[in-house]
């Protein structure tokens, strides 16, 4: 089942749920809108290998925006650190993001129980368009589980920022 509003907030209280820093206004009738943090990682290549670690560079979103282009990976963040041991967190793009024609972790968008970081986003345009650090961007809503928890202890972990993909290791048979 996923949490309403005044029980993300409970939760939030109770220490259940980890959103940092939290702000009231943020909170809607079932979700929270978590907010773009200032950096980006564009890969260096076009062409992607899963097998190899694809390098990336970072590049700080200014105040005036950045024009995403379509046909581009881009990796942000969440200003926020947020997750749970408690629940599950699934994270999602704002409807007027979607509208925008900005696609947000359209197949990565679910949180491990335990796994309380910044969460590194997925951002693709389908045509330009200019985003800006501190935006509200997207959603994240909270699930209960059926079942013992085993707690996320996974390559992602205790990360800040954007992070690129580490499918690499799994070729390499390492986990982090």
């Amino acid at each position: 089942m996923i949490l309403t509003g005044s029980e993300i907030l409970k939760n939030v209280e109770n220490k259940k749920i980890i959103i940092d820093a939290f702000n009231v206004s943020q909170l809607n009738p079932n979700s929270y809108n978590f907010t773009l943090g200032n950096k980006l990682m564009i890969y260096n290549n076009y062409v992607l290998d899963a097998k190899k670690d694809n390098k990336a560079r970072e590049i700080i979103i200014p105040e005036e925006g950045i024009t995403l282009a379509s046909g581009t990976i881009y990796l942000g963040h969440t200003v926020e650190v947020i997750g749970s041991d408690y629940f599950v967190p699934i994270i999602r793009g704002r409807s007027s993001i979607g509208r925008l024609g900005l696609f947000i972790n359209i197949t990565a968008d679910l949180i491990d129980i335990g796994s309380i970081n910044q969460l590194t986003l997925q951002l693709n345009a389908v045509q330009p368009v200019t985003i800006y650090p501190g935006m509200q961007i997207g959603q994240v809503t909270f699930w209960t589980t059926l079942g013992k928890i085993t707690k996320y202890d996974g390559r992602y972990k205790g990360f800040q920022g954007p992070i690129t993909s580490r499918m690499y290791l799994d070729f390499n048979n390492e986990t982090k």
